[in-house]
């Protein structure tokens, strides 16, 4: 699996900016994954920016009016953007609602991610992913979430307040009423959560009520909160349920829990605590020693032990 993030896509766009002349005139974004690229880009370029369907219509964005007309004598070159290639088909269809307006502008096509061999349908690309990939900006709508298991509290829903987790009525009112969060557009494999089965039909019902579509519910099939924190299982209970089907994601959203479950079932997790994609973690302590996390505590450390066996020679 390729993931990238918000952050990966302005990294990326950040590092490769140069590859775009500076003649454009105007940015179009293609809606709707092509708008926060095309944005970014705009940003970076210092250039107007536009969807196809307002730049068909001769409006473009200026801050305090979102639909200003523009001077067709004063933009000629046009990069259109969006943010990804796979089968090509939405760039064709794109180039088709455009192409008669090549006559009166130049237009250019840019795509942040193109898998291989599509390099020829555009004329800038920053990063070539190959598939299966997903996006942060389109994972809760992909195709492919029926073979992803997903936790409820922090994903779908926020956690409760600790003055709500009183396994009682408060918590109930809690799971009835709980704002909802990542809500997916696709239906999901199977939701996996540390809830008590006690409250499986309250939980059937705020599903059922956020239009949350899915095959399977898998909850905790323990007496109480106490019994539940004294087994303490929160992630083997989600790693046995990921890895009981062909499932290829787990939605999570805890760090630890997170680790703790990529660990076990040695496939990715994503933690919505930062939307990064987990694939092959080790333990905290090793990560320290190891230096892949906060390499300044591993070169202080070792500044220190260095210190000892000098003082002990």
């Amino acid at each position: 699996m390729n993931y990238r993030n918000i952050r990966e896509l302005n990294n990326v766009i950040l590092e490769k900016l140069s590859i775009i002349p500076r003649d454009f005139d105007l940015i179009v974004g293609v809606p709707r994954s092509g708008m926060l690229p095309a944005n970014l880009l705009s940003l970076y370029l210092n250039k107007p920016y536009t969807d196809i369907h307002s730049f068909l219509n001769g409006h473009i964005y200026k801050a305090g009016a979102r639909s200003q007309f523009f001077d067709g004598n004063g933009f000629k070159k046009v990069l259109v953007v969006d943010d990804s290639i796979a089968s090509g088909s939405a760039m064709t269809e794109c180039k088709e609602t455009l192409k008669h307006l090549e006559s009166k502008f130049d237009i250019k096509y840019c795509a942040i991610y193109i898998i291989p061999g599509k390099e020829k349908m555009v004329n800038y690309h920053f990063e070539m992913v190959p598939l299966p990939r997903y996006f942060q900006w389109n994972i809760m709508n992909h195709t492919t979430l029926e073979k992803a298991c997903f936790d409820i509290d922090g994903v779908l829903c926020p956690d409760p307040l600790p003055e709500q987790n009183d396994d009682g009525e408060k918590y109930i009112d809690f799971i009835l009423n709980a704002p909802p969060l990542f809500i997916p557009g696709s239906k999901i494999g199977t939701i996996v959560t540390s809830r008590l089965e006690k409250y499986r039909k309250e939980t059937e019902t705020w599903l059922k009520a956020n239009n949350i579509k899915y095959n399977d519910l898998v909850m905790l099939d323990l007496p109480d909160m106490k019994a539940r924190q004294k087994a303490n299982n929160h992630g083997g209970h989600k790693a046995k349920a990921y890895m009981a089907k062909p499932y290829v994601l787990f939605v999570e959203s805890e760090i630890t829990q997170a680790i703790q479950i990529n660990q076990i079932t040695k496939k990715p997790v994503l933690c919505t605590a930062n939307f990064e994609m987990i694939y092959d973690s080790e333990s905290f302590l090793y990560n320290l020693k190891s230096g892949k996390h906060m390499p300044f505590l591993r070169k202080y450390a070792l500044k220190v032990r260095d210190k000892l066996r000098e003082l002990k020679k």
